[in-house]
């Protein structure tokens, strides 16, 4: 695949309706770069290996690192409690106000119901507003009790870079990171971006999003734009040194994730973390407003690879592209995208029969034509960006359901657990969502 990428990288976008895409890699010790498609299906500009695309929830890495440099400055510990470093933070629950580490931000345990996206405005103080506005926001579970994804604990970390440098989130990641390594071509505000070619993301359908991005105060937690070779060269930093003293203290597993069918068998201190063919792979990928990128890097070979695409059917996109690519650089087997067990699975589906419920989303775990399904609709300030959509559910075992939406090639997972004071959770998405009724 490597020496004809850039035509496999064209029959691959075609193949998943994805508008257009770029890649880069590094790979014993060389970059290499491609892209295929167009950046905006309304204007037909050509996508080009030096476009930049939104990396999302990639940026959660980015201000991990930064945390990890104030650590190793002696300025914070990853047990420092937030209200030590922020005396205005708080949360709804008091105790968790009180007890909640940098440990819990970075490794997504705090429970603290993680998907306000609220616009603070554009001003330098949007970081600083956002954090108060979390004062109302309650637990999706207990303080440390298990794993679920949360976009508003990284915005608050973001804010402890604020006040400990004195400079905004913006002016730390660029004097930080983006300086050091000489990245030219990665930003973090649309002003920055106008200067360079930004690929539009794509909604279901094929059409251009409504808005290109989102709200500046979710900047720490996803408002990286970049071009992959920017990215490849940041995931290098982590592997080979330039950022931090000790990377490798990234890479410690902090928590089990309860449904390790979607990005990895844990969560480690920003990066998530999984095994392929024995070797060790830290990873992250992000979703904005009709974006998608992954970033994958394996200690043990050297490799680093980052696949952006603006639409389509990304995710099964850029899954096809690390499948193939890792097998052909390195001999590593991707797992599979978990779908239907070969042989049917009885097993009770009443007990999850339900409404589960955290910031930004509502599901209805039900019955339609008498199998289970999933209806997933989105609350909050992005419920306009998304319709409600229903998923037929298949067993693959007691506890764990696939199901995919009509057209999709891809499968969703799904896995019900329970923590020890009974409450049930349904675990989707790199996030657990409570049952409420």
């Amino acid at each position: 695949m490597a020496g004809a990428m850039g035509q496999r990288l064209a029959e691959l976008i075609a193949k998943y309706e994805v508008p257009g895409a770029a890649l880069a890699y590094l790979h014993n010790g060389e970059l290499h770069e491609y892209a295929a498609g167009v950046l905006h299906r309304g204007t037909g500009v050509e996508t080009t290996t030096d476009s930049l695309f939104q990396i999302g929830s990639v940026t959660k890495v980015w201000t991990a690192t930064l945390l990890m440099q104030l650590a190793e400055r002696g300025l914070l510990t990853l047990d420092t409690p937030v209200a030590e470093l922020l005396p205005e933070f708080k949360v709804a629950d008091p105790e968790v106000t009180k007890a909640v580490t940098v440990r819990h931000l970075l490794a997504h345990t705090s429970g603290i119901d993680g998907d306000l996206f609220l616009d603070t405005g554009r001003g330098d103080d949007c970081v600083e507003k956002y954090v108060a506005a979390c004062a109302d926001l309650p637990q999706n579970h207990p303080l440390g009790a298990t794993q679920s994804y949360c976009n508003s604990g990284f915005i608050v970390a973001g804010r402890i870079v604020e006040k400990l440098t004195g400079k905004t989130w913006d002016e730390a990641l660029r004097e930080q990171i983006f300086e050091p390594l000489g990245l030219t071509h990665a930003v973090t505000l649309p002003e920055e971006a106008l200067r360079f070619r930004a690929a539009m993301g794509h909604m279901d359908g094929g059409e251009p999003a409504p808005v290109w991005g989102l709200m500046r105060s979710c900047g720490p937690a996803g408002l990286i734009s970049a071009r992959p070779a920017d990215v490849v060269a940041f995931g290098r930093a982590h592997l080979e040194g330039g950022l931090l003293d000790n990377p490798q203290a990234m890479w410690e597993p902090q928590v089990a994730i309860p449904n390790p069918h979607t990005l990895g068998a844990h969560w480690g201190v920003g990066w998530i973390l999984d095994e392929w063919s024995g070797q060790r792979v830290i990873s992250h990928g992000g979703n904005t407003i009709g974006q998608h990128a992954m970033l994958w890097a394996v200690p043990g070979t050297g490799t680093v690879v980052c696949v952006v695409a603006n639409g389509g059917h990304s995710g099964a996109f850029t899954h096809a592209v690390a499948t193939e690519l890792f097998a052909e650089l390195d001999g590593l087997e991707v797992p599979p995208t978990l779908g239907p067990p070969a042989q049917p699975v009885e097993t009770d589906f009443s007990r999850y029969l339900g409404v589960y419920e955290r910031a930004g989303a509502r599901l209805t775990v039900g019955l339609k034509d008498g199998g289970p399904s999933l209806l997933m609709e989105s609350t909050g300030e992005l419920a306009g960006l998304d319709q409600p959509e229903e998923i037929p559910l298949v067993a693959v075992d007691d506890v764990t359901f696939v199901g995919r939406r009509p057209g999709d090639p891809d499968w969703l997972s799904a896995v019900f657990f329970e923590l020890p004071d009974g409450t049930l959770y349904l675990h989707a998405g790199a996030r657990a969502t409570p049952k409420v009724s």
